[in-house]
């Protein structure tokens, strides 16, 4: 799970972006993209103007532009390189989670599984049991791979022979 320091900064992450992608945006129009409050964009962007990384101009009565200066640049691309390593790191340990699972089932003799789940970690275990020669079955009278979070948990008691 997300620590705070992590999740603050891929908020910001996601505000520089949008910035940068559309300075004349609003508040209300980053909180609807990612699905938060106005005032959880108006803190973020608040505490990135107080350390240096974003500028307001008025261009209207009513209406600014967000500029991201140098420092913002650099801080923007720091958290892209540190969003990259988490995510590497994210799916190296479901790739070896994956493998270890089709490891034991494949010491029972089994060859076919069904996957519970959905999302990236469902996605980078089906790929990897497809990779490892492991089929990916539509009935759940195969070892279950179930997956919750980052874990994928191994259910057999309903397998028969996985052949």
């Amino acid at each position: 799970m997300m620590n705070t320091l992590q999740n603050h900064e891929s908020r910001d992450l996601d505000i520089l972006e949008h910035i940068e992608n559309d300075p004349e945006t609003t508040q209300a129009t980053i909180a609807s993209i990612l699905g938060v409050a106005v005032g959880t964009v108006n803190w973020h962007l608040k505490r990135l103007i107080e350390k240096g990384y974003v500028k307001v101009r008025r261009i209207e009565r009513r209406k600014l532009r967000y500029i991201i200066t140098p420092q913002g640049i650099a801080y923007r691309a720091n958290l892209l390189v540190d969003y990259i390593q988490t995510s590497f790191d994210m799916y190296r340990l479901v790739r070896q989670r994956s493998l270890d699972a089709i490891q034991k089932v494949k010491i029972q003799g089994h060859t076919r599984v069904f996957l519970d789940g959905s999302g990236d970690v469902a996605e980078i275990c089906r790929l990897t049991c497809l990779e490892q020669g492991m089929q990916i079955s539509e009935e759940k009278k195969f070892p279950i791979f179930h997956i919750e979070g980052l874990k994928i948990f191994i259910i057999m008691e309903d397998s028969e022979n996985g052949q």
